[in-house]
C-alpha cells in the first residue's frame, strides 16, 4: 500500500510510539515539513528513523494514523541598542497513533522539495525481525 513517509525521526520517538500508541511530535526539518503540510487527519503515514537518503526497499518502520495536525509560526525577537533582529520559524505539530510495524517494498519518491512516498507492507510479528 502507498504511504507518505516521515524519515529521520528519532529512534526513541518511534520506540515510544510502538510501546505507548499515542505521541505528539513537532516537525521542523524541511523534507518532513513539506511531506506533512497537506496531510489530513485520519491519513496513515509510514514513520522511520532511517534518513531520507538511506530509505530503500526493506527499511523497517511503523504505520501511524494522523490524529491531529496544526501549523504554527513562532516569532523570535532579539535586540539591543545597536541592532534589532526578528526571526520566524514555522513548524507542524502532529499527533500520531501507532497502528502496526511495516517494511518498505519500494521507494516511490524521495526527492528534495517533494513529498516522500513509499509502497510499504504491514508485517506480522513473526516477520518483524
Amino acid at each position: 500500500m502507498e504511504y507518505v513517509a516521515l524519515t529521520g525521526i528519532s529512534y526513541d520517538v518511534v520506540t515510544d510510539l510502538k510501546n505507548h500508541g499515542l505521541r505528539t511530535i513537532e516537525i521542523r526539518s524541511p523534507h518532513n515539513f513539506f511531506t506533512t503540510l497537506n496531510l489530513n487527519v485520519g491519513e496513515n503515514i509510514f514513520l522511520t528513523s532511517t534518513s531520507t537518503q538511506d530509505l530503500t526497499a526493506g527499511t523497517k518502520g511503523i504505520i501511524v494514523k494522523l490524529m491531529q495536525h496544526q501549523v504554527s509560526t513562532h516569532r523570535i525577537i532579539n535586540g539591543t541598542d545597536n541592532f534589532y533582529e526578528e526571526r520566524e520559524m514555522t513548524m507542524i505539530r502532529i499527533q500520531l497513533q501507532s497502528k502496526c510495524v511495516a517494511r518498505v517494498r519500494k521507494v516511490l519518491s524521495n526527492q528534495i522539495g517533494q513529498i516522500t512516498l513509499v509502497d510499504a507492507e504491514e508485517m506480522s510479528f513473526y516477520d518483524a525481525r
